[in-house]
């Protein structure tokens, strides 16, 4: 079975590295995507991107979103319901319809990783000087249109596909108390019939700071 792995804003597939082996090494086939960079990109285009690789699979597989790449995996299930056995967000949550991610400035067509001033501190605690150094020198720009763009979502059969958060920090208690300061995105999450919460015990990327949990975790999801 092919697990599509999705990456956040201002990464490519290469940000997936140290978390394939564990995945690998369980007898799936983990897939890394880079989505187009080009500055004309849209939202749509990343999710066709993943569509096409859910069509090429000939078999159902797992999505695999980090932070923004969330978007585009819930994005791609709703468009193939039927090819996707479950999708597994990393420290994010599935986007209702009609909602955007947008949350840092737009500058010349794109979003700039914006520093790591702009983050909360639990969401860094765990990535080392030399890391944040190395992550905001491999930073890619986003295309605009790809935060802003608003999610539109067809198919109520995504809310048949089951679904793992892999939340860095909180559980499910506390996610749910989260989410309910956002109906919409509550709702969305109520809606789905198969959900579950881990608790990674991480900041935001943890596929940087804890590669091999992170990969256990995706590993038991899919076996659940």
């Amino acid at each position: 079975m092919q697990v599509i792995l999705i990456p956040g804003l201002w990464l490519g597939g290469e940000s997936w590295h140290d978390v394939v082996p564990t995945i690998d090494d369980a007898g799936f086939d983990a897939v890394p995507l880079t989505l187009p960079s080009s500055p004309e990109a849209q939202l749509a285009d990343w999710i066709a991107a993943v569509v096409a690789r859910i069509d090429a699979a000939g078999e159902p597989v797992v999505l695999v979103g980090h932070s923004g790449g969330g978007n585009v995996a819930w994005g791609a299930a709703d468009a193939r319901p039927d090819g996707v056995s479950r999708v597994i967000f990393v420290d994010t949550v599935p986007v209702p319809d009609g909602a955007d991610i947008s949350a840092f400035p737009v500058v010349d067509g794109v979003v700039p990783f914006p520093g790591w001033e702009a983050f909360d501190a639990p969401d860094i605690a765990d990535l080392d000087a030399g890391m944040r150094q190395r992550l905001a020198a491999t930073a890619v720009p986003v295309p605009a249109s790809v935060p802003t763009d608003p999610l539109h979502l067809h198919d109520r059969r995504r809310y048949r596909i089951p679904v793992t958060v892999l939340s860095g920090g909180a559980d499910a208690e506390e996610l749910d108390t989260q989410l309910s300061a956002w109906p919409s995105y509550h709702d969305e999450w109520r809606a789905i019939t198969d959900r579950e919460v881990s608790r990674v015990g991480s900041g935001h990327w943890p596929q940087f700071s804890q590669p091999r949990l992170l990969g256990a975790l995706i590993v038991r999801a899919i076996e659940r």
